[in-house]
């Protein structure tokens, strides 16, 4: 039942707080009408007895506890959803901000999701093509994935998202059955214009839905964004069997969001000050990607998070880390030699790229060259570490191969062009080349039938 009270009890920064309330529910949406002409829009987030506190999206400036009323509208936070959507920018609650007008739509979707029954979900295999060599050979993304990219201030996390986004490519995918969801939370606004163009000059602008959060705008915000983007993304999938990849930046920046309001609630933190559901919380973003065995579509989920410090330890990434399938981890000294996209190969991983590879899905020496150049790597760092004690001169010859390995991997196979899209039979061939710098007996992972094959046939080149 709707109901309408006149007296505001406290205000703490972007929360309100009211006692006296009878039949509140948690997640109910608010409308505090300010001196009469505005109205904002909030959201329960906390119940104790009769008391509620509610977080209120515009921010709490110009509402005092004698000018305001709080009518409370028993429903959770929607948004209006149909294809429209497509090619239109929204900010963090699903108003349109692209001078155009509100969706309008008799499907109405709460932004907090609904729980997928596992039993329910499809296993991910299918392959998804990125264009982006590391990627596609060493950490493939596999539709209906959760693959974060952990990154750091500064580095080119932004270009890569952009990317990816221009140049993903789904097997049996077209225009029509393929979608975009992208969601910015706290970015600058030269960022945010970035993202539009640079979608809108590669074309693609038609088939992505963005919704952004711009630092300037209400912290309060940055909480229902990842929600919006992924409500409008199971609407694409689920009900339009569409195939939907969802970019979600900055991770980081909705967890120190979810702290604020935190201790604004006063709650007892836990590590770093961060609030003890930060866990459970991220879940219900990364969870609601996925595949379902009762309809065609699917959620591909990228999450990008800067970490503090660059610290991977720290409890944003760690927690990502054992939510979601593997990450792609973006590496400073990379970055600093002007390598693009700067990502480490040793600590980036996907999980589940076993099973979306091969010669079904991509090609048959895929496993034997992305598990050889993995372990080749590795001894190239350890190679880098003893030169630095007695020199690169007084190394073996064998040793001197495997530091030029790594610097061809650096700069020919893991570097690219932001404009160069690689398909994935360039990808192994370029790795391929790249592996026959080293003697064959170095190389241990690969079957023999496949150097016979494809190691020998690029010694020949």
């Amino acid at each position: 039942m709707k109901k309408e009270y006149l007296k505001i009890q406290k205000i703490a920064g972007p929360l309100i707080v009211l006692t006296g309330i009878e039949d509140a529910s948690y997640g109910e949406t608010i409308n505090i009408r300010v001196d009469e002409n505005e109205t904002r829009k909030g959201k329960i987030i906390k119940i104790e007895g009769d008391k509620i506190i509610a977080q209120v999206f515009e921010g709490t400036t110009g509402i005092s506890t004698d000018n305001s009323s709080v009518k409370f509208l028993a429903e959770p936070l929607t948004i209006p959803l149909s294809k429209e959507i497509l090619g239109r920018t929204f900010n963090g609650v699903g108003e349109p901000i692209d001078n155009a007008y509100q969706v309008i739509s008799p499907v109405k979707q709460n932004i907090n999701g609904r729980p997928i029954n596992p039993v329910a979900r499809r296993y991910p295999k299918n392959f998804i093509q990125t264009g982006i060599s590391a990627i596609d050979s060493l950490m493939t993304l596999i539709r209906g994935q959760k693959l974060p990219i952990f990154s750091g201030n500064g580095m080119s996390h932004n270009e890569l998202a952009a990317q990816i986004v221009k140049q993903a490519k789904i097997k049996g995918a077209t225009k029509d059955n393929f979608a975009v969801v992208f969601g910015a939370m706290g970015v600058r606004h030269d960022d945010a214009d970035y993202f539009r163009k640079s979608f809108e000059s590669a074309g693609v602008l038609d088939h992505v839905v963005m919704y952004l959060n711009t630092a300037d705008a209400p912290i309060i915000e940055r909480i229902s964004t990842p929600r919006c983007a992924l409500t409008a993304a199971e609407y694409l999938a689920f009900e339009n069997n569409m195939h939907v990849l969802v970019i979600l930046t900055d991770m980081t920046s909705y967890a120190e969001a979810l702290r604020e309001i935190s201790s604004a609630k006063e709650e007892v933190p836990s590590r770093k000050g961060y609030p003890g559901y930060l866990y459970s919380d991220l879940s219900t973003i990364y969870e609601r990607a996925g595949m379902l065995k009762s309809c065609e579509g699917s959620i591909t989920l990228i999450p990008i998070l800067t970490m503090p410090n660059d610290d991977i330890t720290h409890p944003i990434p760690d927690l990502t880390g054992f939510i979601t399938e593997g990450q792609v981890v973006l590496n400073r000294e990379l970055n600093h030699k002007g390598i693009y996209p700067p990502i480490d190969i040793l600590p980036s991983l996907s999980r589940l790229m076993k099973d979306g590879i091969g010669a079904e899905f991509t090609r048959e020496d895929h496993s034997d060259l992305q598990s050889q150049i993995y372990a080749s790597y590795s001894k190239v760092q350890d190679i880098r570490s003893l030169s630095q004690i007695i020199g690169e001169d007084d190394l073996g010859e064998t040793d001197k191969l495997y530091l030029q390995f790594g610097r061809e991997l650096e700069n020919k196979f893991i570097a690219q062009d932001k404009n160069e899209n690689r398909n994935i039979n360039e990808t192994l061939d370029l790795g391929w080349y790249v592996l026959s710098i080293l003697p064959e007996t170095e190389l241990d992972r690969v079957k023999p039938e496949m150097l016979s094959k494809y190691y020998v046939h690029n010694r020949e080149r």
